[in-house]
């Protein structure tokens, strides 16, 4: 079975050794994203819900990148620096994930890997027979 990467060219994934996304066959893979720019620039300092607007925007070049749609999403893992702001990110993921609604957790997390960043999501996909 191929196994296909997606980059994002962010600088933490050649220095971590990652991908942005994998995809083996119909099953993808996103690794926590967080509110970034294209170049990396942390956006929406202080807002978690234009923070999450960001992240889930960022999952879903990561998953056409692999042949897939936010509407293949099957899950998603929410770390938040503050769980007191559950409702603004809960808020931005449904306006994406609201009918797809996929399996999701929310879980308070002492620090990411910058101060700026409230909130880092990570998302599997699985796509249907026809897209294989």
């Amino acid at each position: 079975m191929i196994k296909e990467h997606y980059s994002s060219n962010t600088l933490w994934e050649p220095i971590v050794g990652y991908s942005r996304a994998i995809r083996v066959g119909p099953i993808i893979k996103v690794s926590g994203t967080t509110a970034t720019d294209s170049d990396g620039n942390v956006v929406a300092v202080g807002d978690p819900y234009k923070q999450t607007i960001q992240i889930i925007r960022n999952i879903q070049t990561a998953l056409k990148g692999v042949g897939a749609e936010l509407k293949d999403v099957i899950r998603t893992r929410i770390y938040v620096t503050n769980i007191d702001h559950w409702e603004e990110v809960g808020r931005a993921h449904g306006e994406f994930f609201g009918d797809i609604r996929p399996a999701t957790s929310m879980i308070e997390v002492s620090r990411l890997i910058h101060p700026d960043m409230l909130v880092e999501i990570e998302a599997e996909a699985h796509l249907s027979e026809e897209k294989e």
